[in-house]
């Protein structure tokens, strides 16, 4: 007996394509019965602005094969059956490991990855065609225990007054949770670690600017009730949610671009798989000219050259990359061995 399925005709730059959709009717967001045909549905309608915003880089899925509350797995590499339309680029890995990863150039391919129980896209800050050298940079203003979103609305209207004394033109979207993702488009002439720091010599300014209500602390117990500017989200395979991707989260929310004019007044949670479409509609893409003017990482560089000379130095990189030079100890503060009194 046939399995469930139905098919959607979905259009884009190379005409229109049938995406078949099994198990459309499998609910995904229990708490609102929002089903898989829901999100492949949402897929076509935001398709242009999605790819727009994550198509023609490396992108990794997470994939959820039976709900938001289920168990889920990050799928970087072209699955068996991969249809012809959806290609790959070949990325390195900060292993020095090389492989294959997912592009994805049309609303189809988005669709797709649908089928396949994608539901959060993570796309790589660079293009296929250049994946050492991003042209995006991103900074993740992430809220700890005791802050939420209103706490981070003055710190990226902050940050967004930084890059702009560095020569960046900053956007920003909801995280689609509590935080916020401020981003900044770049010349793609620099490599990974390059913009790390650029990104670094932000934060850094930006803490001297608001020491009590954000922090570069990498360690969770140093925060405080602060705002932490997350900087390592801008190493080589490190992705935050993309600009329209749907989020595991039981309200079905989305990372949604938004206008500096709109961030005061908005309430993230309004921003769903099913209100997103309609939004785009009638308010249309706050991202839509992001990559017309990208700017230059050599101010930020500067800062962050200037303050290794006041004796800041490097800080520490996710547990999963290699030991990096200049970096501190990978030790918890509290964890770390005391030093005997004399």
């Amino acid at each position: 007996m046939a399995s469930e399925a139905t098919v959607l005709t979905v259009d884009g730059p190379h005409g229109p394509r049938e995406v078949r959709i099994s198990s459309p009717s499998r609910v995904l967001w229990p708490e609102l019965g929002i089903t898989k045909l829901d999100l492949a549905r949402y897929l076509v309608d935001v398709g242009e602005a999605f790819v727009r915003a994550n198509g023609d880089r490396p992108v990794s899925l997470q994939r959820f094969p039976e709900n938001v509350d289920g168990e889920d797995f990050f799928s970087k590499n072209p699955p068996r059956g991969t249809p012809d339309y959806v290609r790959s680029v070949t990325v390195t890995y900060p292993s020095a490991r090389s492989h294959p990863q997912l592009v994805i150039d049309e609303p189809a391919a988005a669709v797709w990855a649908a089928q396949m129980n994608t539901i959060v896209f993570h796309p790589w800050p660079s293009r296929a065609e250049d994946p050492d050298n991003p042209d995006q940079l991103r900074i993740d203003l992430d809220p700890q225990p005791g802050t939420g979103f209103d706490e981070a609305i003055p710190a990226a209207l902050a940050l967004r007054e930084v890059l702009a004394e560095a020569g960046l033109t900053a956007f920003v979207k909801t995280s689609g949770n509590r935080g916020l993702h401020v981003f900044a488009p770049i010349e793609p002439v620099r490599e990974f670690l390059d913009v790390r720091h650029a990104v670094i010599g932000a934060a850094r300014e930006l803490e001297r600017r608001m020491p009590d209500r954000v922090t570069t602390a990498w360690w969770k117990e140093e925060r405080g009730q602060r705002v932490f500017v997350d900087f390592n989200q801008a190493n080589r395979d490190r992705t935050i949610a993309g600009a329209y991707s749907p989020r595991a989260l039981p309200h079905a929310s989305v990372s949604c671009p938004i206008t500096w004019d709109e961030l005061e007044s908005v309430d993230p949670r309004s921003f769903t798989i099913l209100t997103v479409p309609e939004r785009l509609r009638t308010v249309g893409d706050p991202w839509a000219g992001f990559s017309d003017e990208p700017g230059s990482i050599d101010t930020l560089f500067s800062w962050w050259e200037r303050d290794l000379e006041n004796g800041l130095g490097e800080l520490p990189f996710p547990p999963d990359y290699p030991k990096m030079p200049g970096e501190p100890p990978r030790v918890q503060p509290s964890r770390a061995k005391k030093t005997p009194a004399d």
